[in-house]
């Protein structure tokens, strides 16, 4: 037993050394999880949802997001040319009525019903599939899924635990999303602003005006009765999220400069 602990904790240092590395944006990050697991637990978690949840397809609405989604993921590999993209993406709206969106590994977006009457133009919706995006992007739910699992991450990941061990609930909150459609969960406060930045940039790379990302979340602000505090909340405030975007809309517009947006 000794000798396999030993073995256990050997293993489990060589993971950290080499789960060690950068988000796009240079932020030093542990992320011990690998790509491929994550996609299938990003997978399996879209196919919960699609089974909960009642789609809307054929619709202006739904051709709307997958058009915007669409155009912001060729900005996206675009701009960050280095990071390994999923082949292909998977874009379902659903018939929900809160205000949200989420992406997961492995290639998927979700959009509410709910978002489209608080994103009052394809420039604000674009500002909320380009964060959920830049999550993705940052493998920001590996990230908190190796903060959250610690040790048991890289068991994980070197089959000494099964993936039954860490509950189907901590899969689903390491990836944003809760136990049922409707809920999603916010990342640390860190991934959030960086999440922001980057899909501050993939907007206006994609054509769509970066001032709109300033709208959609006093738009959000209005809708979200009763925030709790910054310092009580992992979610920044509405009003230091909307300085941190203002103070970045000089170089989102270069950005945006002779840029078309595709979808109107």
């Amino acid at each position: 037993m000794m000798r396999r602990t030993l073995q256990c904790l050997g293993l489990a240092g060589l993971l950290v050394l080499a789960g060690c590395g950068e988000t796009p944006t240079g932020r030093s990050q542990l992320a011990l999880v690998p790509d491929a697991l994550m996609a299938k637990m990003g997978s399996d978690a879209f196919v919960q949802m699609r089974q909960q949840g009642r789609e809307v397809s054929g619709t202006p609405a739904s051709q709307r997001v997958e058009c915007i989604s669409h155009a912001l993921l060729t900005a996206t590999e675009r701009l960050y040319p280095e990071v390994e993209m999923p082949e292909a993406w998977q874009v379902v709206l659903f018939e929900e009525p809160s205000p949200n969106a989420f992406a997961l590994p492995g290639g998927r977006i979700g959009v509410h019903t709910g978002l489209l009457r608080v994103a009052e133009s394809p420039a604000q919706l674009a500002a909320v599939i380009g964060h959920e995006i830049s999550h993705v992007l940052a493998d920001h739910g590996n990230e908190r899924m190796t903060q959250q699992l610690g040790i048991k991450a890289a068991l994980l990941v070197v089959g000494l635990l099964g993936e039954g061990d860490m509950g189907q609930q901590a899969i689903l909150q390491a990836l944003g999303v809760g136990a049922r459609l409707g809920v999603t969960l916010p990342f640390s406060r860190a991934h959030e602003e960086e999440a922001d930045l980057m899909g501050l940039r993939i907007m206006a790379a994609a054509g769509f005006d970066p001032a709109a990302s300033v709208a959609l979340w006093r738009n959000m602000a209005q809708a979200g009765n009763g925030q709790p505090p910054e310092l009580l909340s992992t979610h920044p405030a509405h009003e230091s999220r909307i300085e941190a975007l203002q103070a970045n809309l000089p170089q989102a517009r270069e950005l945006a400069r002779g840029a078309t947006p595709a979808c109107e």
